[in-house]
């Protein structure tokens, strides 16, 4: 993991005004927004960086046009908070910023856009280091001319990284012989209907992925990948199309799409730099921008340190816990160890999460393992067991307890059902009297018979001895 994340493309200041709209305005029939309060963000490919960055170890570096105003002084110094690199570009123009006015329970009702990039060259050097010491490279177009810079187009082209391209139907041409170039399904519609100039109306996925292989084609990509919104991603890499079918569960209300699109590509490109080939990107990336839209999308989403998991830690588990209260679903948890992940959890889990809007998995730190288990186990960190769960489409978020019971975090949680597997039927439960304390209630759920951690590691034991 020597190398980082390059992103390429237009930086924008993002704004979203807040308030209430109750009345109309005397002198025209309009709403009138009382404004609460304004939250200030990296947007473009400075969101692109940012969310790179929330969730990976990697240094990322975001090369970008500057111009000469506060604004861009702003987004600097709010991306190095966020852990992002800045590299300059020179821009004559002024910052592009974004203004989104929204109404009480999150309702839009303007959108206003103001400034414009002048992109000049030559493109500095630092710029040039930085793509050519690139683990992954993504291109984040947003149609404001950095990427028709024939010395970046160069430098793209000829970087040694894997190069996702995100791309806008204002903007340029992806340059030939990218790993992923991601449009979602209007961008695709948009881009085969100028190639071809038939009309691209039809939404079916057999139109989808008719498109997918015109530009994998016309672009000369190695694969490229059709976001669908809510049903995932198409992949067309030469052979049958893919699809990638989001993981189930999760918030089915309206949701702000704004930045899924980026969350995709900087998970795609995060894991192409970790060695993964373009279906394994793909879905890791539509796992990242599920996970992204059900929290709350952009105006929503918790702080992360840097090399944080998506949905691993307590911030995850309380902010997915409010989001589920707030439409009046009900919270399931569970816990244990879950070391050797084996069918048995799987089918535990998979019951758990039926039971309600959403599961948050409670597991046992190494230490805690130890006291329970022995000095042997666990056989797997509490770091990958935690990252495993996380992935299960069953699960919804993961926090690790060093303590011996998972009393403290229930009581910080407040579930309404706690669940566990059934080889504690026929006993009450330990956690039963804490749920009592706010109407919860703890239940078991049926156990796959003949399925253990430790007989797992019995067997395996046997197996090597």
């Amino acid at each position: 993991m020597s190398g980082p994340l390059v992103v390429l493309g237009d930086l924008l200041l993002d704004v979203d005004v807040h308030g209430t709209a109750g009345r109309l305005a005397p002198d025209a029939p309009v709403p009138v927004l009382d404004v609460a309060d304004e939250v200030r963000r990296p947007g473009g490919a400075g969101l692109a960086a940012t969310l790179a960055a929330r969730y990976g170890d990697r240094e990322v570096v975001l090369v970008t046009p500057l111009a000469d105003d506060e604004r861009a002084r702003e987004l600097v110094a709010l991306l190095a908070d966020a852990g992002v690199e800045t590299v300059g570009l020179r821009d004559d123009g002024a910052t592009t910023v974004k203004r989104r006015l929204f109404a009480q329970d999150g309702r839009p009702l303007l959108r206003m856009d103001e400034g414009g990039a002048a992109v000049a060259g030559p493109v500095p050097l630092a710029a040039s280091r930085a793509l050519r010491s690139a683990e992954a490279v993504l291109v984040a177009d947003y149609g404001r001319g950095v990427t028709a810079l024939p010395e970046i187009r160069d430098a793209v082209a000829a970087a040694r990284a894997p190069v996702v391209w995100d791309p806008h139907p204002r903007g340029a041409t992806p340059v030939p012989g990218l790993a992923l170039v991601t449009p979602n399904r209007s961008e695709a519609a948009a881009l085969a209907g100028a190639l071809t100039g038939a009309d691209q109306r039809e939404e079916g996925l057999r139109a989808v992925a008719d498109r997918a292989e015109l530009l994998l084609r016309h672009w000369e990509a190695e694969a490229v990948a059709v976001t669908l919104g809510r049903r995932g991603a198409l992949l067309a890499a030469g052979g049958p199309p893919v699809v990638v079918p989001p993981p189930r569960g999760g918030d089915a209300g309206p949701v702000d799409p704004c930045g899924a699109g980026d969350c995709f590509a900087a998970a795609a490109a995060r894991a192409l730099a970790d060695g993964a080939a373009a279906d394994e990107a793909v879905e890791a990336a539509v796992r990242a921008a599920t996970l992204f839209v059900r929290t709350g999308g952009v105006a929503q989403q918790p702080a992360a340190p840097a090399g944080a998991v998506p949905g691993v830690g307590l911030d995850a588990a309380l902010h997915t816990v409010a989001r589920i209260r707030e439409r009046g679903g009900t919270v399931v948890a569970t816990g244990g160890c879950f070391d050797l992940l084996h069918a048995g959890h799987v089918a535990t889990l998979r019951a758990a999460r039926d039971l309600g809007d959403c599961l948050v998995v409670l597991v046992n730190s190494d230490a805690s393992v130890r006291r329970l288990k022995g000095e042997t186990r666990p056989v797997v960190p509490e770091a990958d067991r935690a990252q495993v769960l996380a992935a299960l489409d069953c699960v919804d978020a993961v926090v690790v307890f060093d303590e011996d019971t998972p009393v403290p975090l229930l009581r910080q949680l407040e579930p309404a059902v706690w669940a566990k597997g059934g080889d504690y039927a026929g006993a009450e439960l330990p956690e039963t009297p804490v749920l009592r304390e706010w109407g919860g209630v703890a239940v078991t759920l049926p156990y796959l018979e003949g399925r253990s951690t430790t007989g797992l590691v019995h067997r395996v034991a046997a197996a090597v001895g």
